[in-house]
C-alpha cells in the first residue's frame, strides 16, 4: 500500500497547497508513482497542475459515491504524478457528510481500490479542521504540518497538534506526524530566524532539514499550470522541494532498516 500524506495545517496562507503540490512533483521525479489528492474545494492543486476546475468527475463525486476513485484520475505533465481533482462542489460535501455512516471514514474507503498503485497519496487538506480534514486525517498513515515562519502560525502550531492527538485517540491509532517544514522562510529577517530556531529547539528532529524559502518563482508557477520544479528547475524553490523529497525518502528508508512502524514512530514524534 501506498504511504497516504496529510498536508495540513489549519491556517490559511502557509505554504500548504504549494507544499503539497511541489514535494508530489518532486517524489514523481524522483520515479516514485504518486497520487496528488485535491481536497480543498478552491482546487488550487488541481490548477496548480493543469487541471482546469470545470473538468468532472472530481473527488467530490468519489467522496459521495457517484464513481469510483479510478474514474476520477487525471495525470499530468509527470509520467508518475496522477491527481485527483476538486472544485467548488466539495465545499457541499462538509454538510453532506454529517448524515452519512462512517462519516469521517468515506475517503479513505473510497480511495482504498487505488491507494495500492502509488507509492505516495499526498493530500491536500482545506484551511480547517472540519470534517474533510478529519476525514484526511482517518485515512493518513502521516501528517506533514507547513508553518510559515511567522508568529501567529506558530501560535496555532499548538492547536494543530492536539488536533492529531484527538485524531490519533478517537479514530486512527497509527497516526503520526511525519514532520514539520518551515516554509517563506527570509533569512535576511531577525523574525524568520527566531522562529526557525525556537521550532527546532522545541520540536528538534521533527523539523525538517529542509527549509522552504520565498521565491518569487514558487508564486509564479500555479499561473503556469505546472509546479516549480517544471516551471523553474534551477530556482531556489525547485531545490528546497527537491531537497525535502530526499529528505523524506531517506527518513522512510531510516525507519524501514530499524524496524519502525507507523505507530512505533508516531509515539517517538510525540503525537500519541
Amino acid at each position: 500500500m501506498g504511504l497516504v500524506i496529510a498536508v495540513a495545517n489549519q491556517k490559511g496562507g502557509v505554504g500548504k497547497t504549494t507544499t503539497a503540490v511541489n514535494l508530489a512533483a518532486a517524489l514523481a521525479l524522483e520515479k516514485r508513482r504518486t497520487l496528488l489528492v485535491d481536497f480543498d474545494s478552491q482546487g488550487s492543486a488541481s490548477s496548480g497542475v493543469g487541471v482546469a476546475s470545470a473538468e468532472t468527475p472530481t473527488v467530490y463525486d468519489v467522496l459521495i459515491g457517484a464513481v469510483g476513485a479510478s474514474e476520477a484520475l487525471r495525470h499530468t505533465d509527470l509520467a508518475e504524478l496522477d491527481i485527483l481533482p476538486a472544485n467548488r462542489d466539495l465545499a457541499g460535501a462538509e454538510v453532506e457528510l454529517v448524515s452519512m455512516d462512517r462519516r469521517e471514514r468515506q475517503l479513505g474507503d473510497r480511495l482504498r481500490p487505488i491507494v495500492g498503485g502509488y507509492e505516495f497519496v499526498i493530500i491536500d487538506c482545506p484551511p480547517s479542521l472540519g470534517m474533510l480534514t478529519l476525514n484526511a486525517l482517518c485515512c493518513a498513515d502521516a501528517v506533514l504540518v507547513p508553518l510559515q515562519c511567522e508568529f501567529y502560525a506558530l501560535e496555532g502550531l499548538s492547536a494543530l497538534l492536539n488536533t492529531l492527538e484527538r485524531v490519533r485517540q478517537a479514530y486512527n491509532p497509527n497516526l503520526r506526524l511525519l514532520g514539520i517544514l518551515l516554509t517563506m522562510f527570509d533569512a535576511r529577517t531577525s523574525l524568520s530566524r527566531q522562529i526557525a530556531e525556537q521550532v527546532r529547539a522545541h520540536f528538534g528532529r521533527e523539523v525538517f532539514e529542509s527549509v522552504v524559502p520565498r521565491n518569487v518563482r514558487l508564486g509564479e508557477s500555479p499561473s503556469h499550470g505546472v509546479p516549480v520544479l517544471l516551471y523553474d528547475p534551477t530556482s531556489k524553490g525547485a531545490e528546497s522541494y527537491r531537497l525535502l523529497a530526499k529528505e523524506l525518502l531517506n527518513q522512510l528508508l531510516t525507519d524501514d532498516e530499524r524496524g519502525v512502524s507507523a505507530g512505533g514512530r508516531g509515539e517517538e514524534a510525540g503525537v500519541r
